[in-house]
């Protein structure tokens, strides 16, 4: 079975990638990859009470949620989206692990409502007024690829765009030993079906996904292969890496330790300048 969609914006954010415009100059060669941990900005869209409360894992679904959104023109507020990411908070589950081990057990309510997997969805909620159903999955390593698969469903099946929201932070140690993701990375796509693509709304690129048992695809620069390899969230920038380049490509995303996502592009006619 093959799925098809357009994507039409991206937001990113990661280690020495400010945003997608960034991010896109970088993965195509015009600018040079300069390694840096990630800067996170405040979620500037939720009230000062909610703001507080958060951690990495919110701020960085939420930075990369607005930038998708703002990009493709989307009414945020009837958006339906998938987050996917491979675990939780990490920062606060560390936070709990030390509370619990401790002698005083009590737990406070944000510590407790931050460690589930699907807090960033109610913070996005909240941030963005959204009121379109989301979804929330985890499949460890292969998480983008999950996150992108439900995704291209959802929009075969509604016809109705679909918010991608992948991201993964690091553990604190001792757990930083035992899942080393080196630093936050965040990307989110906004997908819809081919039809909505044409001249008055050009689309980054259109992509056909399908199941493989070829190889992922790498980066050939060093640095950028470590970062696809060390967050389950950076898993996709093969894909991006294309896009940016504007390079009609198949490209291989891992997924299942024997299944993987092929993932085809090619780019409208409309598309005359290098993505954004």
């Amino acid at each position: 079975m093959k799925l098809h969609a357009c994507i039409e914006s991206i937001g990113l954010i990661g280690p020495g990638l400010a945003d997608w415009p960034h991010a896109a100059d970088v993965l195509a060669g015009r600018t040079p990859y300069a390694s840096a941990r990630t800067v996170l900005p405040p979620p500037a869209s939720l009230p000062a009470a909610e703001r507080r409360r958060t951690g990495p894992v919110v701020r960085t679904a939420l930075a990369v949620g607005h930038e998708a959104v703002a990009a493709s023109g989307r009414d945020v507020t009837t958006l339906a989206a998938v987050f996917a990411a491979s675990g939780a908070d990490g920062q606060n589950c560390h936070a709990i692990c030390e509370t619990l081990a401790g002698d005083d057990r009590q737990l406070s309510p944000t510590r407790f409502h931050n460690s589930v997997h699907n807090a960033p969805a109610g913070y996005w909620s909240i941030a963005a007024q959204a009121r379109g159903a989301s979804n929330v999955l985890c499949a460890h390593d292969g998480s983008f690829a999950a996150g992108l698969l439900e995704s291209l469903c959802q929009v075969a099946a509604d016809g109705e765009p679909s918010l991608l929201i992948a991201y993964d932070t690091d553990y604190p140690e001792p757990l930083h030993a035992v899942r080393p993701v080196p630093d936050a990375f965040g990307v989110a796509l906004v997908l819809a079906p081919l039809a909505d693509s044409g001249a008055d709304k050009p689309a980054l690129a259109h992509i056909e996904a399908q199941l493989t048992d070829a190889p992922a695809t790498a980066l050939t620069s060093p640095e950028l292969e470590a970062l696809r390899t060390g967050n389950p969230a950076a898993r996709g920038l093969p894909l991006l890496e294309a896009i940016a380049a504007r390079r009609a490509a198949s490209v291989v995303i891992d997924y299942l330790p024997e299944t993987r996502v092929r993932i085809d592009l090619s780019f409208p006619d409309a598309l005359t300048e290098p993505a954004p």
